[in-house]
């Protein structure tokens, strides 16, 4: 598992990023439980994750929207196949509106351009 903290910071919330290769979506829950044995994560606003498997993909927004399409369509548009990755967020108390995407997607590519490769 590889994580990214404090990729990103704006009004208060702050982002982090993390993944890891996967073959199946009982993989995919096993990334997210070890994830959040860190309370840090835990105790986060959301978790939004996204991954491309051969049997489809999957995705979960964790109550922020469009979060894991934006996290799924970066990961098709890279031809990434069977890596799971996910974006957290902690609420800094401002809303950042259309922002909260842009930073979605930035994280991701942050990740992305950190783990070049199949």
């Amino acid at each position: 598992m590889r994580i990214l903290e404090n990729v990103i910071s704006d009004r208060g919330s702050r982002y982090a990023v993390s993944g890891v290769d996967v073959g199946s979506a009982e993989d995919v829950k096993d990334f997210l439980k070890a994830l959040c044995r860190n309370k840090k994560f835990a105790k986060a606003t959301h978790n939004s994750w996204a991954v491309l498997l051969p049997e489809g993909p999957l995705k979960n927004d964790d109550g922020k929207a469009g979060a894991g399409m934006v996290i799924l369509r970066m990961l098709e548009r890279e031809g990434r196949v069977g890596h799971v990755v996910c974006v957290t967020r902690w609420f800094g108390g401002k809303h950042l509106g259309g922002d909260r995407f842009r930073h979605v997607a930035e994280a991701v590519r942050i990740y992305l351009e950190a783990n070049d490769g199949p």
